[in-house]
This record gives structure tokens, C-alpha cells and sequence, in this order.
């Protein structure tokens, strides 16, 4: 068992308001919605802050566009996206280009980790599912962004 001085001495903080929260019924955000609630967050200390999914609309486009012209204070944004589909190479992949051209430092990929999931809604095999994952990440790093999975 490891020591309590030897935990980690830092929880940070991430938010989906942006992404997640925009999924509410009634809830429309425009960009100038997206950068004032960013900048509070920032303001407020938030460590992450996901801005959304590159490629999804125009709007999250836009967001991302401006984010990398705003000097953030506390806060690292955060680019959203699913790891590299079946049966093609993360390079080829339009999310993962999209997850690149939205300049985020930082790429959440989202991926099944339960094995129901990967054989039944995915259609692959467990070890696909890992190459698809292994793949994204290596892909993200070499480009010298930071990387969360989100399982």
C-alpha cells in the first residue's frame, strides 16, 4: 500500500460544461457563451476545461479557434473526440485530424472499456479495441499534445 505522503499532493479540476453541459434540452451556446463561461472557469481556477468536439458543428469550431488566441490564466483547454475508428490508421482518421487542427495542448479521447461494449457496439475484437486506443494516444503524444482517456 503506498504511503499518504507519497500521494500525489494536487487533485486538478476538469469541466465538460462546454461539451457535456451544451447536451441539456433548451441549452444552445454560442461562441461568445463558450469564451465568457471559459473565462470564468479560467477565473475561477479550473485546471481543464473541455471546449467541445472538433469537427461537430461550427460553433465548436469557432470556440477552438479563438481559444488559442486567449492567454489562460489557470486553465489548459481541452479538445474531445473518440479514438481512431476500426480498420483505419489513426493518421488517416478525420477526428483525429480534426483533434490536431483545433490547436487544444490537450486531447480527451473517449473510448469502451468494458469488453460488452467493444465486441457489441463497437464490432471488434478486445484487442483492436486496445490497438484503436494505443494508436489515438501514440498519435496525440507524438504531436506533443497532453493526452486523457476518458474509458
Amino acid at each position: 500500500m503506498q504511503k499518504a505522503m507519497d500521494l500525489p499532493k494536487r487533485v486538478e479540476l476538469y469541466d465538460t460544461t462546454l461539451r457535456d453541459g451544451a447536451q441539456a434540452e433548451g441549452v444552445s451556446f454560442t461562441v461568445e457563451d463558450k469564451i465568457k463561461i471559459a473565462r470564468q472557469l479560467d477565473e475561477f481556477g479550473m485546471h481543464y476545461i473541455e471546449g467541445g468536439w472538433p469537427g461537430a458543428n461550427d460553433t465548436d469550431e469557432e470556440f477552438f479557434t479563438r481559444a488559442r488566441t486567449i492567454p489562460w490564466q489557470n486553465a489548459r483547454i481541452a479538445a474531445f473526440s473518440m479514438t481512431r475508428r476500426k480498420g483505419m490508421r489513426a493518421e488517416e482518421d478525420p477526428n483525429m485530424q480534426k483533434l490536431l487542427a483545433s490547436g487544444a495542448p490537450v486531447i480527451t479521447l473517449v473510448g469502451k472499456s468494458w469488453d460488452f461494449h467493444v465486441t457489441h457496439a463497437l464490432h471488434v475484437s478486445l484487442e483492436e479495441n486496445l490497438q484503436m486506443i494505443a494508436d489515438s494516444v501514440r498519435m496525440m503524444k507524438r504531436a506533443g499534445r497532453e493526452v486523457i482517456y476518458d474509458a
